[in-house]
């Protein structure tokens, strides 16, 4: 049975979520960002883009390019409670459904085409999310998360795309490399080099060569290229928290000790939510006295997954939570209340300089091994 893979995307998602709120906004060029000149535009409207305005710009230059332009300063909280929405009416209605970002979905309908037909059920479903939501939204329709998800991106905005069966590789042969999900840009420099400028370039390259080049990841490249991509729509499951624990040898109040155990954990549950593509909005601590007694304290925080600002949550509760000044046994970090989003990082608030920074040791990290670097400690 051949498979039916539908990619949804929420179009300009915060931009738009920002215009239900305030219709004043239609229309007209709108940046999602921090509100400081050294911060990036997280997401940008396509009055915005006709400028040259992009996602992850600093937003001085998008100023600059822009000056009409509306800036907000973005609000997870509120895209968060609308990507639920979408995300409750798609399995309301969809067998099986993958929530890949906070305004992405995958949704697997093979084996649905001999009852209702995909692409007429895929239309009519768009048709009702955007009536009950009051958002945009673009569908990419083919056998395959890859080819359906390139789709959509030349669907949008505001459109729907259906790649049948046996066409895949004529379809994605004119379309520019970096349009295959996953390469960025160093990849794509890296293949324009070689002359691979366009996905048809890729198509006609040998395996050997860019597994030679780029490791196993290049092989997925050429997988991609020609349309071949088997990895299956993920049934959406909420992870409620994560969490480090520690149970020391010997029963201590070193709060050096202490200390340096909180900034690792959160150094290490920090760089698993930005590799996963989510951000926590709930801090706690644990501790564990000598004479067993558990304590733990909380605190909501703004949503973020960047070690600054969580360490520092961290630490301020473990000088409010420890207040007996008894013997430690454990100590432990759980981060909770999550939203999945596109941004590895928080870009509402993050400089442009922190954020590069926080790419160049995650890129490290994931080539080599999160034990790799780690974040210097001072006491």
């Amino acid at each position: 049975m051949e498979r039916s893979v539908l990619h949804l995307d929420m179009d300009t998602f915060f931009v738009e979520v920002e215009r239900l709120r305030d219709s004043s906004l239609k229309n007209k060029p709108v940046l999602i960002g921090g509100g400081s000149d050294r911060a990036v535009v997280a997401s940008c409207s396509y009055e915005a883009r006709q400028f040259g305005v992009h996602s992850a710009m600093s937003m001085v230059i998008a100023k600059r390019l822009c000056p009409e332009a509306i800036v907000r300063k973005g609000d997870m909280d509120e895209y968060s409670k609308h990507s639920k929405i979408v995300t409750e009416i798609l399995m309301e209605r969809a067998p099986v459904v993958e929530k890949a970002s906070i305004d992405e979905h995958y949704l697997d309908l093979t084996g649905m085409d001999k009852f209702f037909g995909c692409q007429k059920w895929s239309h009519e479903l768009r048709q009702l999310i955007m009536k009950k939501t009051g958002l945009p939204i673009s569908t990419g329709l083919s056998l395959n998360k890859t080819v359906s998800k390139i789709a959509t991106g030349q669907a949008k905005p505001m459109g729907e795309l259906e790649i049948l069966h046996g066409v895949e590789r004529n379809f994605l042969a004119p379309l520019p490399a970096n349009k295959i999900p996953g390469i960025g840009p160093e990849t794509y420099k890296l293949l324009c080099q070689m002359g691979a400028t366009h996905i048809i370039h890729l198509q006609q390259l040998q395996l050997e060569l860019l597994e030679a080049t780029f490791g196993r990841p290049g092989i997925t490249i050429y997988n991609k290229a020609n349309g071949i991509d088997n990895s299956p729509v993920m049934p959406y499951e909420e992870q409620k928290s994560i969490s480090r624990s520690a149970t020391y040898e010997h029963d201590t109040t070193d709060m050096n000790l202490i200390r340096k155990t909180i900034i690792s954990f959160v150094d290490e549950l920090a760089f698993e939510l930005r590799d996963e593509g989510r951000q926590t909005a709930c801090v706690a601590v644990t501790i564990r006295y000598a004479n067993w007694d558990t304590h733990v304290k909380q605190t909501k925080i703004p949503y973020s997954s960047t070690d600054d600002i969580l360490t520092k949550t961290a630490l301020d509760l473990f000088e409010k939570l420890y207040d007996r000044r008894m013997l430690i046994r454990l100590v432990g970090v759980k981060f909770s209340n999550f939203v999945t989003g596109s941004y590895q990082i928080d870009l509402f608030s993050d400089k442009e300089e922190k954020i590069s920074l926080y790419q160049a040791v995650d890129g490290i990290k994931k080539r080599y091994g999160r034990q790799f670097i780690k974040k210097a400690i001072c006491i």
